[in-house]
């Protein structure tokens, strides 16, 4: 009996069974191979070893680690001495903490669940501990998520197929691919995701719910209320993570207004938009990083009364005006609305001005807008993701899709839905951050996938349907425009195209020597860039140079001070080093990449142009303890420019206002003089610039180069003594697959005693 009664649960059971049916099983597998790809691809840079990507994911992996060890409240007090020495870093008011604060919660629950992380022992301090490792997968994990959000959006944008070839797009994109790499633990991991979250919430939450002639309490209590609050939440938290989330409040608005400019106006749309924005200031005003000093600070933040926030309230108030409009019956209340909603606008951008509540944007926001500003600030202008992009790097970036782009565009202008604006919207302006800033290219991954996908589904359909389109109905049509044939060398000759692309190249018309391949595989196979030792080569295996100097750093120096006065090791470098000093070597140092203190930057770039009797006044004022440098050079001893601080010494002249031509009009210590004005490199025209030569930054790099290739040095130091060098002397090993030879240099200071040297600092 017990028998015949399980059978019988069996079969109710199997009878309940869902039925999906094969198009939707088709969908889902699609789905699903797109999600595979998007991880896979990502995870290519594994051949270089497991480890966080260039610098500011470090920034990011210390933050998450200390809110799993301390607690979010403990992160909002963390005042952090090891960067910045003496002055220290309070993190809530220089960092978002969007990003650490997700992973850290997703860790957590992970933890909770004893899911394992680290897989294998290891006496790597970094791999050994499973946060690291966690943060190094999640941007892989966060990007494919933001396919299937692609898919999403496409589909409500042009049906299945959009969506699909839209998420198939954004999965192989190499602007995407470069920012969401393994181990690229930055705020763009979870910022394109929070970006297309926002676009499909907001779509659905201005086109759900409440018709024409709804009231407010019918449009409130509809699902587009609910869709509102989904994109509040996410764009709240855009704001506390990317500060790219200002570019999207002002799409929103923008997109808001020229709904109205085109009478599309609806209370649907003013509801949506006003709890959309009001949640996100509401969380924008507990970040500390926007200018908030205590939780809902909404007249003490700045960032709620910056110049893009102006555009918000003013497109507010003018729904506000059109809803008063709409519900006014006579002409003289018309005109009484528009007044008081008009002076009660102006009145309060006049007070909001008189106060000096508005606030300007950003430098780094204002040279996005305005390039030439950059120019102003040489530290700005130093960073190399902060240049502007050639047009070039639109088509090697982005390939053909460049061209269906331009067409998706077209067939949007003419779909005209709600979500086609938005996109419009979102595509032109994205070209416009692309161009100014080349780090921004990655805003226009979306809107070239999306678009892409767009045009190619409009183009193909006509084609696609004339296949399927039985033969006894083809030869009914008099006035077929193309055959079958036709159609099949139309669909073959696109998807060649997007070969060329994703399987070719889109150099292919190079010479093999130069030839790259798919942007999309070359850009995955990116080494890591403490891994190839921070190289602009691509090395064929792991370059362990900064690892094994940091590494001895952390193991052979005292601990820093916990506090400013105590002794103990303070480290000194070119600010593009700090985070994996304070990170990887657990020392203090005096900046890092996040570049706030421009005060200080300034001295370290004088220590280093400086004579040493200059540099160790300086130094002193830090109580600095060790000096560390990086160069590189060929296997000859010739100037490799390959990512060294021989390329980076001109800024550290511009930034502290020296004339870097008075250092070298050639490289640093050289001149050229042309002497027979042929514009050509001649024999005896490169000579000696003394007081380039002369310069700390001069001296450390080549005293290194010389010792490691030949044991001895004609270069008298003074104050500074060998401590470690990453490579053997008189037996120098290359970067695996190239010449190029990586030196890191690290010396430790010997202060001169009984002189009197001015150790006073200044903060900036």
């Amino acid at each position: 009996m017990r028998a015949r009664r399980f059978t019988r649960l069996l079969r109710r059971i199997s009878s309940i069974r869902p039925e999906v049916s094969p198009n939707r099983m088709l969908k889902f597998t699609i789905l699903a191979l797109i999600f595979i790809l998007a991880f896979s691809v990502r995870l290519l840079p594994i051949r270089w070893g497991y480890y966080l990507n260039e610098f500011d994911p470090y920034y990011q992996y210390r933050q998450t680690k200390y809110i799993v060890e301390h607690g979010f409240a403990g992160w909002a007090s963390w005042h952090d001495y090891l960067s910045w020495y003496p002055w220290g870093n309070e993190i809530r008011y220089r960092a978002y903490p969007g990003l650490p604060m997700l992973a850290a919660t997703l860790y957590m629950l992970i933890n909770a669940l004893h899911i394992p992380i680290v897989m294998h022992p290891t006496l790597d301090p970094l791999q050994s501990d499973p946060i690291y490792v966690f943060c190094v997968i999640f941007p892989a994990v966060m990007a494919s998520i933001a396919c299937i959000v692609m898919y999403l959006l496409g589909r409500d944008l042009g049906g299945e197929a959009v969506g699909l070839l839209a998420a198939f797009f954004l999965a192989l994109d190499p602007s995407y691919i470069g920012r969401t790499c393994l181990g690229f633990f930055d705020d763009e991991s979870v910022g394109i995701l929070g970006i297309l979250l926002f676009l499909f919430f907001f779509n659905r939450a201005t086109m759900t719910g409440g018709s024409a002639g709804s009231d407010l309490k019918d449009t409130l209590l509809s699902a587009g209320t609910a869709w509102a609050v989904a994109a509040g939440l996410t764009l709240g938290y855009l704001c506390a993570t990317w500060g790219a989330s200002k570019y999207i409040v002002t799409m929103a608005a923008l997109f808001a207004l020229v709904l109205l400019l085109i009478r599309r106006y609806s209370l649907r749309l003013l509801v949506s938009y006003a709890v959309t924005l009001f949640i996100t200031i509401s969380i924008a005003s507990c970040v500390p990083r926007l200018g908030s000093r205590f939780p809902l600070d909404y007249l003490g933040t700045r960032f709620n009364f910056e110049y893009q926030m102006l555009l918000v309230y003013t497109v507010f108030f003018l729904m506000l005006l059109a809803e008063l409009y709409r519900r006014a019956d006579t002409r003289a209340k018309k005109i009484a609305y528009s007044s008081i909603v008009l002076a009660l606008l102006t009145v309060s951008i006049v007070f909001l001005w008189w106060t000096g509540k508005i606030a300007p944007l950003g430098t780094k926001f204002l040279s996005v807008i305005n390039p030439s500003i950059r120019f102003q600030h040489p530290l700005l202008e130093s960073v190399a993701e902060h240049r502007p992009s050639a047009w070039s790097t639109f088509y090697y970036n982005f390939g053909v899709n460049l061209f269906f782009f331009i067409v998706g565009l077209y067939f949007a202008v003419m779909m005209g839905t709600n979500l086609s604006i938005l996109a419009i919207i979102y595509g032109l302006s994205s070209i416009y951050s692309a161009s100014s800033m080349i780090r921004l290219n990655i805003l226009m991954s979306c809107p070239v996938s999306l678009f892409s996908a767009l045009a190619i589904a409009r183009l193909l359909r006509p084609f696609i349907l004339s296949l399927r389109e039985p033969r006894i109905a083809y030869k009914r049509r008099l006035r077929r425009l193309f055959s079958k044939e036709i159609s099949m060398a139309i669909i073959v000759m696109v998807f060649t195209l997007l070969l060329l692309t994703y399987v070719t190249g889109t150099d292919f018309a190079a010479s093999p020597v130069r030839r790259r391949g798919p942007r999309t595989f070359s850009q995955a196979y990116s080494p890591v860039t403490i891994s190839c030792a921070s190289i602009s080569a691509k090395p064929s295996g792991i370059v362990r140079d900064w690892l094994n100097a940091l590494t001895w750093i952390r193991l052979n120096t005292p601990p820093s001070p916990s506090r400013p006065g105590e002794s103990g090791t303070v480290v000194a470098s070119w600010w593009d080093y700090g985070y994996w000093i304070t990170t990887i070597a657990n020392r203090s140092s005096l900046a890092d990449n996040g570049t706030w203190n421009s005060t200080q930057i300034k001295q370290i770039g004088l220590m280093f142009m400086s004579n040493e009797d200059e540099a160790i006044k300086i130094l002193k004022r830090y109580n600095v303890t060790y000096v560390v440098v990086f160069t590189t050079f060929d296997t000859q001893g010739r100037i490799a420019m390959a990512g060294g601080d021989e390329g980076k010494w001109q800024w550290m002249a511009l930034i502290p206002g020296l004339d870097d031509k008075e250092f070298g009009n050639y490289t640093l210590g050289w001149d050229w003089m042309d002497r027979n004005r042929n514009g050509r490199i001649d024999s005896g025209e490169i000579v000696p610039n003394e007081r380039g030569q002369n310069t700390t930054l001069y001296k450390l790099m080549n005293y290194g180069k010389e010792m490691v290739l030949y044991g001895y040095s004609t270069i008298k130091l003074k104050y500074f003594e060998e401590a470690y060098f990453s490579q053997e002397k008189r037996s120098p090993h290359p970067a695996p697959g190239t010449n190029l030879i990586p030196l890191v240099c690290v010396y430790k200071v010997n202060y001169p005693s009984g002189q009197n040297l001015n150790v006073s600092a200044s903060k900036g």
